[in-house]
């Protein structure tokens, strides 16, 4: 299977996205991105079938567990797609994080 990627640029056009941060709460709770949702990747394959049929922009630290994330989202039917190089990549381009633990 494929995994959808997705930039910063093709983020900010995917208004009404669910962004789902995949990472541990803790990494979560460092920083995130603005609005993000976190469901850890490993509590993923239970859930992701909540997200059916809706676009859903998966976030790591680099790619990596977003891109396994974005496989489960698709196989539960969901719209999914991996953002290149994660909140590396997002706060590298000089956009705002949050902080705190807020699932």
């Amino acid at each position: 299977m494929t995994v959808r990627e997705i930039d910063l640029d093709g983020l900010r056009r995917r208004e009404g996205a669910v962004v789902l941060d995949v990472r541990s709460p803790a990494e979560f709770a460092a920083g995130h991105l603005p609005g993000a949702v976190n469901l850890p990747l490993d509590e993923l394959p239970e859930a992701a079938r909540r997200f059916a049929g809706q676009d859903v922009v998966a976030v790591c630290a680099s790619g990596g567990r977003s891109a396994m994330a974005a496989q489960v989202l698709d196989a539960a039917g969901a719209r999914a797609w991996s953002l290149t190089g994660g909140t590396q990549a997002w706060v590298r381009a000089g956009h705002p994080i949050e902080q705190g633990a807020t699932r």
